[in-house]
């Protein structure tokens, strides 16, 4: 039986984020908050990525932040950018650098930045 190579094509938002990662680079002193974004929901995290930690980690999908059909998703962003913020202020952590994950700076990703630096993150 042959083995068939299977390549998946990449999309454009996985050339722009590996370009964007080539660039930014999460350190002890400034972990990068990185944000993935689906359909049904947003996560982020806040990674130290020298010694390839998670530090903090936020979703739309747990309990507290979901509110059903109540929240745009939007607003849930805006939450979840205080949430983040919180978390990782609890650990210590002030600045840090932002990665878009290769999305737009628009839209949930701007009122998630937005969320976050009026709640104390620094980037």
């Amino acid at each position: 039986m042959s083995k068939l190579v299977v390549r998946k094509r990449a999309t454009g938002r996985d050339r722009r984020r590996k370009t964007v990662r080539k660039k930014i680079s999460g350190t002890a002193e400034r972990p990068r908050l990185s944000v993935f974004r689906a359909n049904n929901g947003m996560s982020c995290q806040v990674i130290d990525d020298v010694a390839g930690v998670t530090i903090a980690s936020a979703s739309s999908l747990e309990k507290g932040l979901n509110g059903g059909d109540k929240r745009t998703k939007t607003d849930t962003a805006k939450l979840l950018g205080e949430t983040i913020a919180k978390r990782a202020s609890e650990k210590g952590v002030k600045k840090v650098v932002f990665d878009r994950g290769g999305y737009k700076y628009h839209g949930r990703i701007k009122a998630l930045a937005d969320s976050a630096r009026e709640n104390g993150l620094e980037f």
